[in-house]
């Protein structure tokens, strides 16, 4: 009966043993992937004071406090084991002169589970208009490291370099911080009345183009990849086709409001924890298991021998 003991020890501390790095390496990268949520529901906000825009109700710049609300929703019909796919709106309000929805943008993204990478399939589009996605979407992959990734910037419509700058404290948890700067960018042509923009001996309707250039920084969890914080610098001009700035279109820095920053860094300490617990807990314990039990079944071996 010993000698059985002694063997079910043995065996059962090697599988332990041969577990744990199997749950290190390729279990937990599986478990940590399907994290990332395909039936995602999250309600961002941000804020904007002092930003200056041009109205098309009142046809001229207003300065003006705003609220920006974030609402993305996932769309688990088309997500797989490696992908998931979100649809985000975002809607601008003017808060000092309460007016409502003065903006309005959506898009459509698929991305990479692991590594946080656009992926170009089920409709992605930019305001119903389809992009080719690449660089990060909404996220950064696990384990960042302080080097320049690219981000996808939805209102340049392509990806530009997000440069790591430094390191910093989130609400309590270390983070790395990433900028990137977008160079003046056309995005839009539109026709104004040529009064309303005062161009000298013009009458009529006025072809306008919209141009933007600005700076995000991006806040992010290293271990997770997840953003805790954003800003948004962006500075959007109109100009006529002769090149000259005739106007204001949207001036403003947004950064997201302190609840959201508190559930976003709450949700990637979580996600760090689930993965410390998975690729360094976990198998910790499963290799001492292994160990202490065939070193049991070796010592009852021994005596029996004796």
């Amino acid at each position: 009966m010993s000698r059985i003991v002694t063997l079910v020890l043995i065996g059962a501390g090697a599988f332990f043993i041969a577990l744990a790095p199997l749950v290190k390496f390729w279990a937990a990268d599986k478990i940590i992937a399907s994290g990332v949520k395909p039936h995602q529901f999250s309600v961002s906000r941000l804020e904007a004071k002092g930003a200056q825009y041009f109205s098309r109700q009142d046809l001229k710049v207003l300065t003006a406090d705003l609220d920006i609300i974030v609402t993305t929703r996932g769309d688990v019909k088309e997500a797989t084991a490696d992908r998931v796919v979100w649809d985000e709106a975002t809607v601008v309000n003017d808060r000092t002169n309460n007016r409502r929805l003065i903006d309005l943008s959506e898009r459509r993204s698929a991305f990479s589970r692991v590594t946080g990478e656009g992926i170009n399939c089920c409709g992605v589009n930019v305001g119903k208009e389809p992009v080719q996605l690449e660089g990060q979407i909404y996220k950064f992959p696990f384990n960042v490291e302080k080097k320049t990734y690219k981000v996808f910037n939805s209102t340049a419509r392509k990806a530009l370099d997000a440069t790591f700058v430094r390191e910093e404290k989130v609400n309590g948890l270390d983070v790395y911080v990433f900028e990137q700067v977008v160079p003046p960018t056309k995005t839009q042509t539109l026709t104004i009345p040529a009064e309303v923009l005062k161009v000298p001996g013009a009458t009529g309707d006025l072809q306008v183009d919209r141009w933007y250039e600005g700076k995000n920084t991006y806040w992010i969890e290293p271990v997770t990849g997840s953003p805790v914080k954003q800003e948004q610098q962006r500075n959007e001009v109109l100009k006529t086709q002769d090149g000259v700035e005739r106007s204001k279109a949207f001036v403003a820095t947004a950064v997201m409001t302190d609840k959201t920053v508190s559930d976003l860094a709450n949700a990637a300490q979580e996600g760090k924890s689930q993965i410390n617990l998975l690729t360094n807990v976990i198998p910790l314990v499963l290799l001492i298991v292994g160990v202490v039990l065939v070193l049991a079944g070796l010592v009852l071996g021994r005596r029996r021998t004796g």
